[in-house]
């Protein structure tokens, strides 16, 4: 496979068992390499961000949604700017979303690659 400088590849983590996935996502050659925190089911723990660009964090979803707590959201945006990996918060989630918001420490947190920095 060509690895061309518009491919970004991203995994999912969403508990501290799969933290694994970020070791694999680091030894490819993607352009940029993001993690998706979604939906973030349980505590995430120390998380090594080197090599990551992009954070991506939210809750579940839909009928059934289970909770995230707010102290898991804030331990992972707290790495990212430790480790200077770019934090996005997308959603709590809940039954609700939209009635949930994405406000986190009041206010929201945008941060995404620029795609022309990195082509």
């Amino acid at each position: 496979m060509i690895w061309t400088d518009n491919i970004w590849l991203g995994v999912t983590v969403e508990n501290g068992r799969h933290k694994d996935r970020i070791d694999k996502l680091r030894k490819t050659p993607a352009a940029i390499k993001f993690i998706s925190f979604e939906p973030l089911l349980d505590e995430i723990g120390v998380v090594r961000l080197d090599g990551i660009d992009w954070a991506v964090v939210g809750g579940e979803s839909g009928w059934g949604a289970r909770m995230m707590l707010e102290e898991w959201v804030i331990n992972i945006k707290n790495q990212c700017e430790q480790q200077n990996t770019l934090f996005y918060f997308k959603q709590w989630g809940g039954t609700n979303k939209k009635k949930s918001g994405r406000t986190l420490l009041g206010q929201t947190w945008d941060a995404m690659p620029d795609y022309l920095t990195h082509a």
